[in-house]
């Protein structure tokens, strides 16, 4: 799909095609439908990220929290568990699947939503290590950088899109 098909897509059919580049949040693309037609990817990503950052912090946080556990067994939306398949988190040992889990618990209950990071390109070891540090953040900073990790996210998913 181009950009020129994008911009002449009904408000419903945008919703269809782009909505599930925010993890279960169609609203996003909803809102940022008004905002076409867009120059760039890059324009129809920023229209998009600028609606998660005038969203209320209830609806922020929504987003985050519909987001999966890293390295998770349950079932999660077809992209994510492509983009967990690619950083080897379809592939943990025993003892890594442990330690990802009690990560997992020790973020959300730190934070109230689950670890996130835009894990293409990386490792598992380099996401053990980016739980590691992030635990360590004050919850403003955490909520930012989780959100800013969305961004990225829907990024690559919008680019794999216009491809």
């Amino acid at each position: 799909m181009n950009l020129e098909a994008v911009n002449l897509l009904s408000k419903e059919a945008f919703v269809e095609r782009v909505g599930w580049v925010f993890e279960h949040s169609p609203w996003i693309a909803e809102q940022a439908w008004a905002q076409r037609p867009w120059a760039s990817l890059e324009a129809l990503h920023q229209s998009l990220v600028q609606v998660v950052r005038q969203a209320s912090k209830e609806a922020q946080l929504a987003l985050l929290r519909a987001h999966p556990d890293l390295g998770s067994r349950a079932r999660m939306a077809p992209a994510s568990v492509a983009e967990q398949k690619g950083a080897g988190l379809d592939a943990l040992t025993p003892a890594e699947f442990e330690r990802i889990q009690a990560l997992n618990r020790a973020y959300t209950e730190q934070f109230g939503f689950p670890f996130i990071l835009a894990v293409r390109g990386k490792t598992k070891a380099d996401i053990f290590q980016a739980m590691e540090q992030r635990l360590h953040n004050p919850s403003d900073v955490e909520f930012q950088t989780a959100l800013e990790e969305v961004f990225k996210i829907a990024h690559f998913r919008l680019a794999d899109l216009m491809r």
